[in-house]
């Protein structure tokens, strides 16, 4: 069974005003919140189609800017867990079978 949320620790904390976020939620996307993205760019996690999406997904919401800013590393956790959640099931049993 899969999870509906999954949470990145992250490499560089982002600093909001007097609050640090040292990890991110991110939970399972709805296909509506995929709309205006080419599932396509996500699964290349495309840097922009990712900063379209982030913030419809994550928790606390990230802004624009602060993905913008985000740590190289932690961009790319958070895009994996991304394209993760777009798998189907069957595929993601064949990956876990070939580790």
């Amino acid at each position: 069974m899969t999870s509906t949320t999954k949470t990145v620790t992250l490499d560089t904390p982002i600093q909001r005003g007097e609050q640090t976020i040292t990890a991110i939620e991110l939970r399972k996307p709805h296909a509506g919140e995929l709309r205006g993205v080419s599932l396509l760019e996500l699964m290349q996690m495309d840097v922009i189609a990712l900063r379209k999406v982030l913030p419809r997904l994550t928790t606390p919401a990230l802004t624009d800017h602060e993905i913008g800013f985000l740590d190289p590393a932690d961009l790319f956790q958070l895009g994996s867990e991304v394209t993760g959640f777009l798998l189907p099931k069957s595929a993601k049993a064949e990956a876990s079978l070939a580790m």
